[in-house]
């Protein structure tokens, strides 16, 4: 059996073992490492003689590790700290001196009156892991191992040995008490019990009782004239399932989380699993209506289970730190704290860590770095080596490929989760150590979210989606400038939702309360025919590569159609094959039929084909004969399958029990290779259900206030799959205007202005408005200096560019950023002109009193376009003059190159050529190493189709190309147009070091 136990060194050098042989034990044990964790830095521990002689330690035992230096009175110090639980643990490892060091620690405990031991510091399983173990040990000091010397052990002997050598190199007696000591160690962590937080239920009611009546009234909120039949009966079940387990104060803390978000104004949105359940609707937690789709609950709460439910609840990404500090403050640090997670090696790292350990230089280790990527399966073969000028033969690289392989997947550093909170009803640290985490006011357990599972701890995820602070944002701008409710309200239809459970946005200006997403009017022809042509980009789940691609072939008309495509384009349908037979049969070139009737109610909302994790449980109950607790271990063996295996036991169980029902078995085995198929991800119908509803929202502002929603997507930056420049060109291209960054008019983030000569907002009337591209977008330029300037203006407009300077106080480096991105022009003509002025300015008080001559500006050249773009690419990522593939059109007609506008009429099976900067590279894992490139020029973009074959020989140009031409052939289908590249050549040098960069394996 395992013994639970940590290693402590004092400040002073003393080190020791402290044991827990109980429950209280591994309480005190657990406080002391959470004393020792937080008096430091993450990543290290602190603790001195008085620390630990101010902890409770009564139960624990205490094993004593004396250092070369024998010293009397530590032991007599420790004596006194853990009186009769105090052992002298002795450690023989074949080195030199081992007979006398046995001797003089025999002497040492003898003169205590403590008893000794024998220890085996194990270090590694194995003898031939020491490689592996000493490369560790350099990474870990930061030094190559060739200069460790001392620091390293001089032998392989700290593994597991078996017990003959240990009776061989040990005394009888020093054995039999290692096993006293252990068997007194009776604690498992299965002894753990966790207690729900109580003060969230008031004077007079009970959890259920409470739980019942929040929940009564969110039924009332949502349904005024009373809720639906099925709903009522859904609620009550759920309500007995959770009495039954005890779980009414997870319910009532995760509403209260969303209380204080609602109330201030912070957009949040339940998903995952918590859409199956009609009780977290009622709560405000999920906005999943359960009269709208066939939902299970046991994929949520499951009696066989015996787990506590997850609860995914994401925030806008600005503002869950308002959530996060709201649960401090709540229920306190000695009560609440952040799961950890633990990061394991990948390639890359290892290969960086490695080579540092093994002594390579720094370039050599990133030109091996640079060799690894998803096409090689992140493995460095000879030719990648070769490639990176190392000789593959060579004795040191060979070493290196055995450790990274053998580091692969190995634990690297502990760090927070990105959202799972664990709270306590007593003490935290009784149950799991705590520590301080690299950001500040965080506190993390030091448990992952499988170890909170295992044990069944209370975790709140509160997680961070930069969408919902665009969604929030653009409701927001369109409040503000009159577009909405009051001044202009026919153009967004209002519902009367102001007790809307989700608040959007912050305070406005005007008395209304602030838009939310139940005011976006429901199932808008327009939305679903703007998906319907894949014009999606910044749509929320809707925007990527593959999904751009479905949507013209699925042609999403509703709600369940969107939540239908956001859940086939993954590995699980795909693998299972499932998404051309849905395809066939929703474009009617395929009979729709069910073998039983219990079968159609299951898969009839998805024309007999199983999409989603839920109809894989329902078919496995209502087909086989599984229970509710049995589909969910289903549910579970297909999440881990790929991983470790085990679904294999419910395969002779599935097939049976179908057979015993009338089923053929042709038809379950077709259930079971689907099955199989979801071990490669497959998505649960509630978290899509979730994701459909963000989809559509952000959809429909795209659809009828393109300026507004472009606007918030800039001011979220970075987040979604497109950035800034992407982004600009689709509103354009949709007739939108957009207004260069300008210190006389730019706010720090993006704005909305009237269309009008003077950009004056508000706005007036329906006329959309026009993007001014904020000062958010310099590179260079610091916030402070944004703010200091925009708070100037307020003032007074600048008079020039000197006067700028003097009243914002900004300095030099600041000035230059703003010049190199043509934000000065307004005040001091074009860039060469901007940059002079600034050069003649004294960032120091006072500043010169002129600037240069007239004479000398007079015969500055003005840069032309091509020099324009390419400074404005390098100064902030974009350019409002010609796209530079227009700049090269000539040369590129030259060569026969067509737009991407062209190439949408070349007949289909024509070959054609085509040329653009990369926007985006990716090869998804059930694409067979197709790698999928999209190519942006002046027109538009073209979608690129690399086979594996192709991309390896080419790859040099796949994947380091800016500019990149392609030959192949054209391929039209269904709407979508793909070029399937032949040969790639890279034009990058055609762009004079222009910076466009691409957003590659996402």
């Amino acid at each position: 059996a395992l013994i639970v136990g940590g290693e402590f060194r004092l400040d002073d050098g003393l080190k020791f073992l402290l044991l827990a042989p109980n429950r209280q034990a591994y309480g005190q044990l657990s406080r002391l490492i959470t004393r020792a964790r937080r008096q430091a830095e993450k990543g290290s521990y602190r603790l001195t003689r008085q620390d630990l002689a101010d902890s409770p330690t009564d139960d624990c035992l205490c094993i004593w590790l004396p250092s070369c230096g024998l010293q009397f009175d530590d032991g007599c110090w420790l004596a006194a700290v853990f009186p009769h639980r105090l052992w002298l643990g002795i450690g023989l490892f074949l080195e030199g001196g081992d007979p006398d060091r046995l001797i003089d620690l025999q002497r040492l405990a003898a003169d205590l009156a403590i008893p000794a031991l024998a220890c085996n510091d194990v270090h590694m399983h194995r003898r031939s892991r020491k490689p592996l173990q000493d490369t560790l040990t350099a990474i870990r000091h930061g030094v190559p191992l060739a200069r460790l010397g001392y620091r390293l052990f001089p032998n392989a002997e700290r593994h597991l040995r078996p017990l003959p050598a240990l009776a061989e190199l040990y005394p009888p007696e020093l054995l039999a008490e290692s096993l006293r000591i252990a068997e007194r160690c009776h604690f498992s962590l299965d002894q753990l019990r966790y207690e729900y937080p109580r003060e969230l239920v008031p004077e007079g009611h009970s959890p259920a009782s409470w739980l019942r009546e929040l929940t009564e009234r969110g039924l009332r909120r949502r349904w005024p004239e009373g809720s639906p039949d099925k709903v009522r009966r859904q609620v009550e079940h759920e309500l007995e399932l959770i009495a039954e387990m005890g779980y009414e104060p997870f319910f009532l803390t995760v509403h209260d989380v969303v209380d204080f978000a609602r109330g201030r104004g912070i957009l949040c949105q339940g998903r995952g699993s918590a859409a199956n359940s009609a009780v977290c609707f009622a709560l405000g937690i999920t906005e999943v209506d359960p009269a709208r789709l066939d939902l299970l609950f046991e994929r949520f709460v499951s009696k066989e289970r015996g787990e506590p439910p997850d609860i995914d609840v994401d925030f806008e990404h600005e503002r869950r730190e308002e959530v996060i500090q709201y649960i401090y403050e709540k229920y306190g640090r000695h009560r609440a704290a952040l799961a950890a997670s633990v990061t394991t090696y990948r390639s890359r790292s290892a290969v960086r860590d490695v080579g540092k350990a093994l002594g390579l230089d720094r370039h050599r280790i990133a030109r091996l770095v640079r060799e690894i990527d998803r096409l090689g399966g992140y493995r460095l073969s000879d030719d990648r080596l070769k490639a990176a000028g190392v000789d593959p033969e060579s004795p040191v690289i060979r070493r290196l490929l055995e450790l990274v392989e053998q580091l692969r997947g190995f634990p690297r550093h502990l760090s927070q989760h990105v959202g799972g909170f664990v709270i306590a009803a007593q003490e935290l640290s009784e149950l799991v150590p705590v520590e301080n985490a690299a950001m500040a006011d965080r506190t993390v357990i030091q448990w992952d979210k499988d170890d909170l599972e295992g044990l069944g701890l209370l975790k709140v995820d509160v997680l961070a989606l930069g969408m919902l602070t665009a969604i929030r944002k653009a409701l927001g701008y369109l409040q503000d400038y009159g577009i909405a409710r009051g001044t202009v309200g026919a153009a967004l239809p209002i519902s009367s939702a102001s007790d809307s459970p989700i608040v959007v946005g912050g305070a406005h200006p005007t008395p209304e309360p602030p838009l939310t997403l139940a005011d976006i009017p429901p199932e808008d022809p327009e939305v679903y025919a703007m998906l319907q042509q894949a014009d999606s980009i910044g749509v929320f789940q809707v925007e990527s590569r593959a999904q751009m691609s479905m949507l013209p072939r699925l042609r999403p008309a509703n709600y369940y159609d969107l939540v239908i495509q956001i859940a086939i384009v993954r590995p699980g349908p795909i693998q299972g094959d499932m998404v051309h037979p849905y395809l066939a049969r929703r474009q009617g070139l395929e009979p729709v039929s069910y073998p039983s009737p219990e079968v159609k109610r299951v898969l009839e909302r998805t024309l007999g084909v199983p999409i989603f994790q839920e109809q894989v449980m329902q078919l496995s109950m209502v087909a086989a004969g599984f229970s509710a607790g049995e589909a969910d271990q289903l549910r579970r063996a297909m999440a881990a399958w790929h991983r470790q295996g085990g679904l294999e036991p419910f395969e002779a169980k599935l097939l049976k029990g179908m057979q015993e029902r009338g089923y053929d078995e042709a038809f379950a085995r077709q259930i079971y290779r689907q099955i199989r198929g979801f071990g490669e991800y497959g998505f649960p119908e509630s978290h899509s259900a979730s994701f459909a509803l963000l989809a559509y929202a952000s959809a429909w502002l795209k659809r009828h206030h393109p300026a507004v929603f472009t606007c918030a997507l800039l001011n979220c930056q970075p987040m979604g799959f497109y950035g800034p420049s992407q982004l600009v060109q689709d509103l354009r291209r949709h007739g939108g205007e957009v207004r260069s960054i300008d210190v006389r008019y730019s706010d720090y983030d993006c704005s909305l202005e009237a269309r009008s000569s003077t950009p004056v907002p508000p706005i007036e009337g329906l006329e959309a408005p026009a993007l001014r591209l904020g000062l958010r977008l310099v590179k260079g330029l610091s916030r402070q200096a944004a703010e200091a300037l925009t708070a100037a203006r307020a003032e007074r407009p600048f008079s020039d560019l000197q006067d700028l300077a003097a009243r914002s106080g900004i300095n030099r480096r600041d000035l230059e950023a703003l010049a190199a991105a043509d934000a000065l022009a307004g005040l001091a003509g074009h860039r060469h002109r901007a940059f002079w002025e600034v050069s003649g300015l004294e960032t120091g008080d006072p500043w010169l009193p002129a600037p240069p001559a007239d004479g000398a500006l007079a015969m500055l050249p003005v840069p032309g376009e091509g020099d324009n773009v390419v400074a404005d690419y390098a100064s902030s990522g974009l350019s409002l003059r010609r796209h530079p593939l227009a700049l090269l059109r000539e040369r590129l007609a030259r060569r026969g190159i067509k737009s991407a506008e062209e190439i949408l009429g070349v007949r289909d099976g024509a070959i054609a050529r085509t040329a653009g900067l990369v926007v985006c590279r990716q090869r998804p894992g059930t694409a067979s190493g197709v790698t999928f490139v999209t190519l942006e020029d002046e027109t538009g973009q073209t979608n690129l189709i690399v086979w594996a074959k192709v991309a390896e020989v080419q790859r040099k140009a796949l994947l380091h190309s800016t500019l990149l031409a392609v030959s192949g052939v054209v391929q039209h289908e269904a709407g979508v147009t793909h070029l399937v590249a032949g040969r790639l050549i890279d034009l990058s040098s055609w762009l004079q070091g222009l910076v466009a960069r691409s957003r590659d394996f996402h």
